[in-house]
Order: C-alpha cells, then sequence, then structure tokens
C-alpha cells in the first residue's frame, strides 16, 4: 500500500536548504518509527512531500496502527493512503474523477484542487474547471465553493498517473522530532506533564524524562507505564531515557526542617535542582514541567519565579496559560489520559496554610537549615535510568500492602498496631475511628529514633492523610529490617 504524506506548514516555509534538510529528518524518523512495528516498511523523501510503502498483506489492527504512528509523527500535515492508476487524456481524468467522487459530494459543496508533475496536454487549471464541470452535471444537488468547501477533491498527477486519496488523516504538524534539540521533561503522570511533554515533542524538541519518587514501587511503576505509552505513541523514533531519582529523604528533612507554609516551593526547587543536575550530566540544555500559573499553590506567578531562581537551566512550561478542561480535553486527544485518570495523587509535602507569595528570603532561610548539596548529590548519584522501550524499572521482589480500615477487627486473631505518624496537631484535628486495633501516636519525625520500641511480634500499619509519609517511614522500617509493616489506606473523613 502506498501513502502520500504532505509536509507541515511549519517546514514548507521554510527555504529550499532548511526544507530539504527537515525532510530528510522527518523521513528517518517514520522509517524508524514504522519498523518498530513493520521491518518492511519503506520510506523516501522528495522535496517537498515524503512517500511510505508497506506490505499489501498486513493485519487490519497492523495496518490501522501504522497508519496512526504517521499521522502521530511530528512534521506531517496529512497522511492519504493512495491509489495509482493510469491516465490517457483529461477526459479519462474526468471520468475516473466523477466514478469515485460523485457519491461523495451529493448535497455537499465541493472544490476540486489539481497538483501535476510532469508533462500533459492540459493545465491544473483546466483540469479543475472541467472536472468540476463534469461533477456539477453529475450530480444535482451538489455545488461548488472554491473558499470553504465541505469536500476538497483533491488530485494528485505523477506523469501519466492519477493518484486518488483513498483515505486521509490529519497530522499534528510542527517540527520533526530531534531536529530543535533536546529537554528534560519532569513527569508526574498527572494529565499536565505528559501534555506538556507531547507539546514540545510536536515542536522537534526530543523529550527525556525524569521522575523524582518518593511514594515508592507504585508510583514509579505508574509513572514509567504512562511516560512509555506516551513515547510508544508520539515519540518511538528515537531513543529516549527514563530516570527515577529518589526523593525520599529529601521530602523527610523538608517535613522535619522547613516550615509547613514553604515547603511546597522547597519541595519544587530541590526538584529543580536535582533536575539541573540530571539534565547537565546528560549534556540537555532546558528542563520542561507541567506547570499552569495558578494551579496549586506553588504555581503563582510569584511562586514559579522563586522556582526559577534555583536554575541557570531555561525552564519552559508548555501549559503555563492553558485551563484545566483544556489539557485534559489534550489528554484524551494524545491517548494519555485514561492513565493519568487512574494515577493515585500522590503528594511529597501537604500544607494547610500553603504560601502563594512566598518570602524569597524566608525561602532561603529555610533551605539554610538543609544540607542541599548533600541531598541533591545523594538522591542523583542512587537514580536509576534506562532507555524506554528496552529497559524497565526493577520491580521490587516485595511491595508494600495497602490495608483497608473496614477489615481490620480485634477479634481477627492478629496482633496489628496502626501507628499514625501524623503530626500531633493533624492527628488530634482528624482523629482515626477507634475500635478496630490498638493506635499508637508517633509523629514521622519520630518514628526513625523510636524504631527500637518496635516489637518484632505485632504487625503495624502506618497511617498519614494521603498515604505518602506513612509510606516513605514505612521503607525506612524496612531498611533497618523491621519487615513486619504496611500502609493503612487513606480513610475518609
Amino acid at each position: 500500500m502506498l501513502y502520500h504524506l504532505t509536509l507541515s506548514a511549519d517546514i514548507t516555509i521554510k527555504s529550499p536548504s532548511v526544507r530539504r534538510h527537515l525532510g530528510k529528518i522527518l523521513a528517518t524518523n517514520l522509517r524508524n518509527a514504522l519498523r518498530r512495528v513493520e521491518p518492511g516498511a519503506r520510506v523516501r523523501a522528495e522535496w517537498d512531500q515524503i512517500w511510505a510503502r508497506l506490505p499489501d498483506t498486513l493485519e487490519r489492527h497492523t495496518l490501522e496502527q501504522l497508519e496512526q504512528c504517521m499521522a502521530r509523527t511530528p512534521g506531517i500535515h496529512l497522511v492519504a493512503r493512495v491509489e495509482r492508476t493510469s491516465v490517457s487524456d483529461l477526459d479519462d481524468l474526468t471520468r475516473q474523477t466523477v466514478a469515485r467522487w460523485a457519491p461523495r459530494i451529493q448535497g455537499r459543496q465541493f472544490r476540486v484542487s489539481v497538483r501535476r508533475r510532469g508533462r500533459n496536454d492540459f493545465s491544473s487549471t483546466q483540469a479543475e474547471r472541467h472536472i468540476g464541470a463534469a461533477l456539477l452535471a453529475e450530480v444535482d444537488d451538489a455545488s461548488v465553493n472554491l473558499s470553504h468547501p465541505q469536500v476538497d477533491v483533491r488530485l494528485r498527477m505523477e506523469g501519466d498517473h492519477l493518484l486518488h486519496h483513498v483515505v486521509e488523516y490529519p497530522g499534528v504538524g510542527g517540527y520533526p522530532l530531534g531536529s530543535q534539540g533536546q529537554a528534560l521533561v519532569l513527569m508526574s503522570g498527572g494529565y499536565d506533564s505528559p501534555v506538556a511533554a507531547w507539546k514540545m515533542m510536536r515542536r522537534g524538541i526530543k523529550c527525556h524524562f525524569v521522575l523524582f519518587r518518593f511514594a515508592g514501587e507504585e508510583q514509579l511503576q505508574a509513572v514509567h507505564r504512562i511516560t512509555h505509552h506516551l513515547w510508544q505513541l508520539h515519540g518511538s523514533s528515537h531513543q529516549v531515557n527514563f530516570i527515577s531519582v529518589p526523593f525520599e529523604n529529601i521530602i523527610d528533612e523538608i517535613r522535619q526542617h522547613v516550615d509547613e507554609g514553604l515547603s511546597g516551593v522547597v519541595l519544587k526547587r530541590m526538584m529543580i535542582r536535582a533536575a539541573t543536575r540530571v539534565a547537565q550530566r546528560a549534556r540537555v540544555p532546558a528542563l520542561v514541567t507541567g506547570e499552569a500559573i495558578a494551579q496549586v499553590s506553588s504555581q503563582t506567578l510569584h511562586n514559579l519565579a522563586l522556582i526559577d531562581d534555583a536554575s541557570h537551566l531555561p525552564i519552559l512550561r508548555p501549559v503555563l496559560a492553558d485551563n484545566k478542561q483544556d489539557i485534559i480535553d489534550l489528554a484524551r486527544q494524545i491517548d494519555t489520559a485514561d492513565l493519568s485518570a487512574s494515577m493515585p495523587e500522590y503528594c511529597g509535602t501537604v500544607s494547610r496554610r500553603p504560601h502563594i507569595k512566598a518570602n524569597h528570603h524566608a525561602v532561603v532561610e529555610a533551605e539554610a537549615s538543609l544540607d542541599i548539596e548533600a541531598l541533591i548529590k545523594n538522591a542523583v548519584d542512587e537514580a536509576w535510568s534506562g532507555k524506554l522501550g528496552r529497559q524497565a524499572p526493577p520491580v521490587a521482589k516485595e511491595s508494600l500492602a495497602t490495608v483497608q480500615l473496614e477489615s481490620l477487627s480485634p477479634s481477627s486473631g492478629q496482633a496489628t498496631t496502626i501507628i499514625d505518624v501524623r503530626s500531633p496537631d493533624e492527628a488530634e484535628a482528624r482523629p482515626l475511628p477507634e475500635g478496630h486495633a490498638d493506635i499508637l501516636q508517633i509523629p514521622f519525625y519520630e518514628l526513625q529514633t523510636r524504631a527500637n520500641e518496635l516489637s518484632q511480634e505485632r504487625h503495624y500499619l502506618l497511617y498519614c492523610d494521603q498515604g505518602t509519609m506513612s509510606r516513605l517511614q514505612a521503607l525506612h522500617l524496612r531498611d533497618r529490617g523491621i519487615n513486619n509493616v504496611a500502609i493503612l489506606a487513606p480513610v475518609s473523613s
């Protein structure tokens, strides 16, 4: 099967040398992406177009997958499956066109567009007028609209052959992936960061991905899954890295030493510092985030400026001015919405009174209580890195179980104690229901120093409102050889 691919307007407006260069990159990208699915795919670049040929024996689902792959490739304006027939003269061209297009224009406004390469006895304009008149004579209720047609009868002549557009798929436009440099995307797995990454990819930026992990194995696997899905659909022409940076210790330090109202901004600044270190090691010149103005307290314009101050690299925010619903709609369009919707909400820090206009001096003073250089160095040195599509993050042999409060009963015979790791104020404001198991109040910042008080004869369930800090503390206990721990799921108020 033969496909004709039209280049995006971003490419066609360039000078001849730049257009030729971008066309070659685009052809290589298409070849790489298609051959991941079908090794027999062939791609050929010409001056202002690209031709792709697929084996005629493909199964339907494979054919559809490859057609969507072409349509999703940045730099393409239109993908058309074409059929080639011989044409003897203008009358023969007209007969073939009327036979194919007359049923499609009934009751509709149409326009005939003819493009030719090679020598013919007629011009493109003559062909358009002749065919248009024949279609009007054949279809009584059709009419011509040259400016805004409902149906565009597009014909392409290659010498004495006519190429019929059998099926058309709109492309995403933009520039060929990799033609405009590289960037490192901070991935969370929600709606925003995959959409931000896709927007950069559509503009020709090759994107690598970094996750700051603070919620254990489940978070790592979930974010890797959505990142791989995004890459597989929209960026598989290139090999890119996925990096997982452990941030549990950093969050632990922030929760212990930083004022609650500043913790969100300080955490984001630490992420930016770590991302800068990762990017520099990979020689990547820019960072990308999914932040949007005022979406959360750390994303006010004032706080974003404080976050920017943590890195000398440019921080690009493709969805900065987008409405949340627009981001969700675009996530549906690029097919990441379902995975994003299933992502648990992992919050590294939660404040009841976050500062939406944090004071710069107060932030710097708060950070002075942290050993920033050591924390960042240790986190980045312990990072895991792998190629998407080739290497998956290691799966822990034993993951932390999550237990529902309703499943606990004092008569179950299991010696179970709930450890509430929230601060005393939080525990007093939202006490856990009693009667399910013994409850022990040990704030997260005291638990590790009191770990020797825990009995090996009992089973401990750690609890916090979001399930993040409890998981962090449980992992710390595991590291100390205390394995009889699990997580108590957040309790609805």
